[in-house]
Parts: C-alpha cells; sequence; structure tokens
C-alpha cells in the first residue's frame, strides 16, 4: 500500500491525507468535502452527530478495502493521541494562536479518522511551518475577546459568551475570525455554509 493509493481512495469522499506517521495515516476533509457531505443520508436526514456517523461509516468501507485498521478522534476515553499524531507528522505545528496548524488547510483543521497499516511509510512526511513566513500574524489579534494563545488555554466561555452577543453573529455565519483570519486558510476555500454548520455544532 502506497501513500498515494490511500489518497486516491478517500479523495472521492472529499478527503486528503493530511500526513502521514510510521503506520498511521491522518485522513481530513478536503476543500471539495462539503459538497458531498450534504447529499449523504446523514446530513439530509439530520442523525445525530452527522460528520461523525458519515466519517465512520465511509472511513470503514475504505479501511476495509485498503486492509488497515481505523481510529477516530471521538472514539472514547480512552482517547488516540491525535495531536501527538499530527505533530509527528511534520506536517503540523502549534500556531501563536495555541490552534494547530497545517502546512495546506492553515488553521482550518478537520481530522476526521486515522488508517493504521501493518507496514510503515517511508515516503517524506515534511512541510514548513506556515507560520514561520507569516510577518504580520493577523491571527494573534483576531479574536474580539483574546480566547485564544499559545501561552494559555483556550477560554471556551469567552468565546462561546461572546457568540450570544449581535458582534458574534459574524463568527457563527462565517466561522472564527482567528481561523479566518490566517493566510493559509484563506487559500483553503471552506465555504461560509460550511463554516456555519460547524460552528453550530460548537456552540449547542
Amino acid at each position: 500500500m502506497t501513500l498515494k493509493a490511500v489518497s486516491a481512495a478517500v479523495d472521492p469522499y472529499g478527503l486528503m491525507v493530511m500526513g502521514h506517521t510510521f503506520n498511521k495515516v491522518l485522513i481530513g476533509t478536503d476543500a471539495h468535502w462539503w459538497t458531498i457531505f450534504t447529499q449523504s443520508a446523514e446530513y439530509i436526514n439530520a442523525v445525530e452527530n452527522p460528520v461523525d456517523t458519515w466519517s465512520k461509516r465511509i472511513l470503514n468501507e475504505i479501511a476495509d478495502r485498503l486492509d488497515a485498521t481505523v481510529h477516530f478522534p471521538s472514539d472514547g476515553p480512552p482517547y488516540a493521541p491525535f495531536i501527538a499524531w499530527a505533530l509527528d507528522t511534520g506536517r503540523f505545528w502549534q500556531s501563536p494562536t495555541g490552534m494547530m496548524i497545517h502546512d495546506r488547510a492553515g488553521l482550518m483543521i478537520s481530522i476526521r479518522g486515522a488508517l493504521e497499516f501493518t507496514h510503515e511509510f517511508k515516503d517524506a512526511s515534511e512541510g514548513s511551518r506556515p507560520c514561520d513566513a507569516c510577518t504580520d500574524r493577523p491571527c494573534v489579534a483576531a479574536c474580539p475577546v483574546g480566547a485564544l494563545s499559545a501561552e494559555t488555554p483556550y477560554d471556551v466561555p469567552a468565546c462561546k459568551a461572546y457568540l450570544d452577543t449581535p458582534a458574534g453573529v459574524q463568527c457563527m455565519t462565517r466561522g472564527c475570525h482567528v481561523r479566518r483570519a490566517c493566510p493559509v486558510s484563506q487559500s483553503f476555500d471552506r465555504s461560509d455554509a460550511q463554516t456555519a454548520f460547524h460552528m453550530k455544532a460548537f456552540h449547542r
């Protein structure tokens, strides 16, 4: 099994290989995922936890075809160490906001699962940290309530309280100011409809 074959297997579902570490390949949503997901039974029928349900159905099918084992971030406790796996790939880093950043998706990261194989991949999985070449770092000052910082834990109550205000409507409909401020995120082309869907789920 090659990474090229894994990529070809997941691409029709709007998914992409976001990196690999040893024998595990991290699978996340690509820019065209939303169009595919909104045509699924999980979305149309508004099932509970539609994204997780869809991810498990699709990635289990792919894992069966590729003779792999699949792990999901939502399974636990105990939870699989997805953050450690991601950082080990050489394609994810901590951003100045404390959130992880990906060399292609920026701050618009959505890892749906990890495929584990019985062999290690020898292909290089190294990118360059986008923040190192970003002189302005607009993400640092983008949060209206300072909820995100590399030095302090994510202030979820402050974030959600802001979302309940008139000014927070833009975050709810277009997405987190911090994520949208990242130049790499802007080039990843996530639709406002997808972002609003995720924000609604987060704010429940």
